[in-house]
């Protein structure tokens, strides 16, 4: 068994089999959405950073403060982060051109009062800002550090998530869990004349452990040894092969870039947040024998789970990753 952090107000134990996925409707502002009750959406998740990739079929601060996970004392930072931060935030307020949701609501009211805080996990809110202060072109210029800090630096995360959803504010909770009649959803292309494939997938997260900016090298090598093993235990149309990044040979990693399974280090965004940090070590892909169940280990999310074939049977693809 992996502990998997279900992104709700309570975190079950259960398999990666028995993952729950959550798929998000085509909103005002892009792919963030609430879970509609009785009803299925679906909509392509695009590559975003944290605040949208991480946590884009997540449940977010408004409910998380209530979870025990939330109630662990946090610290304090020290000295050299301290000075790290004002040096940052100067730059900030420095920077005319920049529009990012970050500088529109890092205020100095709210800058005061977030920059001594520190997580359980020992994230700070230089770790929440720091790629927006790099990269003064980004858009929103935030990523969550780990679950906590979505909590412990709320008024700064409620804000720009609220404004990033065009309307989803803090008292608003998301509906219960409802996967829709997975019955229903057809061969959208029975002819095959226009869906050359498709696919649905779904991000998750390790509980335990922060995200990306903050895993040490250690718990890059713990998480990829959990997941994989349990992977590998896998059986029926799921069973198939893991593939680690690190010492992959290169005709291994030919096959899995002329498959279009192989991913790549971040872009300079995430690079900024600390997201890449000890890259390969910790990441790998598995992929059943078919092709059509695919897992990505420590990309971005701590879990890329995807269920994807050729054609437009949207209903098996569906199935196959919900069942």
């Amino acid at each position: 068994m992996v502990r998997i952090c279900s992104r709700k107000q309570e975190h079950n134990s259960m398999s990666i089999l028995s993952l729950m996925l959550r798929l998000v409707y085509a909103g005002k502002r892009g792919n963030f959405g609430r879970w509609p009750g009785g009803s299925l959406f679906i909509y392509p998740v695009p590559n975003l950073n944290f605040l949208s990739r991480s946590f884009s079929l997540v449940l977010l601060s408004s409910l998380a403060g209530s979870h025990p996970l939330f109630k662990k004392r946090a610290g304090m930072v020290d000295a050299a982060t301290a000075e790290k931060l004002e040096a940052g935030f100067r730059k900030l307020q420095a920077a005319d051109n920049c529009k990012s949701l970050l500088k529109k609501y890092l205020t100095p009211e709210v800058f005061d009062k977030l920059k001594g805080l520190k997580t359980s996990f020992g994230s700070s809110l230089l770790d929440v800002i720091q790629s927006g202060v790099e990269n003064l072109d980004s858009g929103v210029g935030i990523y969550a550090p780990d679950a906590e800090a979505y909590a412990l630096f709320a008024d700064l995360f409620d804000t720009i998530i609220e404004d990033y959803h065009g309307g989803f504010k803090k008292t608003d909770n998301h509906p219960a869990r409802d996967f829709g009649d997975g019955s229903v959803l057809v061969n959208v292309d029975p002819e095959g004349k226009y869906v050359i494939s498709t696919r649905v997938r779904c991000g998750r997260s390790l509980e335990g452990y922060p995200f990306n900016p903050c895993l040490t090298e250690a718990q890059y090598k713990e998480m990829e040894q959990k997941v994989s093993t349990t992977l590998q235990g896998l059986s029926g149309e799921l069973k198939g092969t893991y593939f680690p990044l690190t010492g992959m040979t290169k005709e291994t990693q030919q096959q899995l870039i002329d498959d279009h399974f192989l991913f790549k280090e971040g872009d300079r965004f995430l690079q900024a947040a600390n997201a890449c940090r000890y890259w390969p070590t910790g990441r790998g892909i598995y992929h059943n024998d078919d092709k059509t169940f695919l897992v990505w280990v420590n990309e971005e999310d701590h879990l890329r789970i995807i269920s994807m074939q050729k054609g437009g049977d949207l209903g098996a693809v569906f199935r196959r990753l919900t069942a």
